[in-house]
């Protein structure tokens, strides 16, 4: 394959994490009361108009579709080479599991001492739900890790026929979700909604399975080969434009508090329109974005971004705790009238304190990255994993996405309290997926090679 266009889908996976940390960071906004509080006010429903941001910010997409690029990849190469199903699911998923494990630990940890001594459950449950709003995206990722053997299959049969099958179904299952009555028949309207996350996301994954066999068209400057992206982005844009202007949907790509319907729990056809819209902008783009990437300063910063991608996903709300806990609690933050001009003016130190805490939180990070990175390559499955350990593989990532999908919805201290169902599903399921049958004997294992590998 391309290696610029292996280099162009590192660069859309790393710039997918850098809007969502900037994104989450930039709605964040924190206020002091006289009596000592700290709150949150949802700047995207305190202040109307920041909603048009989300349709630069919600990039998610294209992690999806850097996501599908890559996994179909890696699946083909483990199949030509006599790997399982089971055993390429479960090397996925052990790099994935592994460093949300340790992370939901340390939350977890804090949470229980936090719970123990008596802070208030109100800004115990404040705080679990920051520290875990970015695990919406977990369990639907590691579910598709789990079907790519499955959808491969379907693609190689049917190619882009598939995309469009899930796409007209996920069209039906939302329009049933706006028109359905959810006092009546909760449980139907709670399951196709789950059902949504797949098929909309899964829209994207798969359009990655295309792209990679060339089924998309390359965007090389040949009219031809822009004929798809072209249609793409122009026919996803304008149903997007049309389901928010004319239709019943929202403009905000990022879930607001009362908004009904919304375009992101789950997924609506709005958010599948602009979806495909974004593919089809990316491949358009993408010949002059590789011509950047060709240049060796931007090459190593997107590999280094890259590199740290998941720490800097799951711990990146911990800098803003930090930072109230400096700045706000003790008074010093200066705080103008929320969503004013002076108030947006202090959004650009705010990014630049949180952007510096960051970095230290991630270089502190990495003795603990490096100790991973050698569990998962000592612990991940062979390949020819089989049988019933097979099946306690499996078993380990359904209760692992069941324990994500919780706290993905309710935060690590629903309701101020310890969430321990949740807390040891994600231990057990982790536990069955990184050791599920006989362990082979221990090979030397470098950090250098262990690095290598989880890349």
């Amino acid at each position: 394959m391309d290696s610029s266009r292996d280099r162009y889908v590192d660069f859309l996976r790393a710039w997918a994490i850098l809007l969502v940390v900037l994104g989450h960071w930039l709605i964040t906004g924190l206020i002091r009361h006289p009596d000592g509080r700290i709150t949150a006010p949802e700047l995207l429903a305190s202040v109307p108009w920041t909603q048009w941001l989300t349709l630069g910010f919600q990039i998610m997409p294209l992690f999806f579709l850097a996501g599908g690029y890559a996994a179909s990849g890696s699946w083909v190469r483990a199949r030509a080479g006599g790997g399982t199903a089971a055993a390429w699911v479960g090397q996925r998923a052990v790099r994935l599991l592994l460093p949300v494990a340790a992370y939901s630990a340390l939350v977890l940890l804090a949470v229980g001492v936090c719970a123990g001594v008596g802070v208030d459950p109100g800004t115990l449950a404040l705080v679990g739900w920051a520290m875990a709003m970015q695990f919406w995206f977990l369990p639907v990722y590691l579910l598709l890790s789990a079907l790519t053997p499955a959808l491969h299959g379907l693609h190689r049969r049917w190619g882009l026929r598939v995309p469009v099958g899930m796409g007209v179904v996920g069209l039906g299952v939302g329009t049933a979700l706006v028109l359905g009555d959810e006092g009546r028949y909760a449980g139907a309207v709670e399951a196709l909604g789950a059902l949504n996350y797949l098929l909309v996301w899964g829209v994207v994954y798969q359009l990655g399975f295309c792209w990679r066999d060339g089924l998309l068209g390359g965007g090389e400057g040949r009219r031809g080969r822009r004929v798809v992206p072209v249609a793409m982005a122009a026919v996803g844009g304008g149903g997007f434009a049309l389901l928010v202007g004319l239709g019943p949907f929202p403009v905000s790509l990022i879930l607001v508090t009362g908004q009904d319907p919304s375009n992101t729990n789950p997924p609506s056809v709005a958010m599948l329109a602009w979806a495909v819209a974004q593919v089809g902008l990316c491949l358009l783009v993408a010949p002059g974005v590789r011509r950047v990437l060709e240049r060796a300063a931007v090459w190593r910063a997107v590999r280094g971004l890259g590199a740290a991608s998941m720490t800097l996903y799951l711990w990146h709300m911990v800098p803003v705790l930090m930072v109230a806990g400096a700045f706000y609690l003790t008074g010093l933050a200066p705080q103008p009238a929320y969503g004013s001009v002076g108030w947006w003016a202090l959004r650009v130190p705010w990014l630049l304190v949180l952007g510096g805490v960051l970095g230290g939180v991630v270089a502190a990070l990495r003795p603990l990255e490096r100790g991973l990175a050698v569990l998962g390559a000592r612990v991940r499955p062979e390949a020819g994993l089989r049988g019933v350990a097979a099946w306690r593989l499996w078993a380990g990532i359904g209760v692992s996405v069941w324990a994500l999908t919780y706290f993905a919805g309710h935060g690590f201290a629903y309701g101020g309290r310890f969430p321990l169902a949740a807390a040891v599903g994600l231990a057990l399921g982790t536990g069955m997926v990184l050791f599920p049958g006989r362990v082979r004997a221990p090979r030397a294992v470098t950090v250098e090679g262990a690095l290598e590998e989880a890349a």
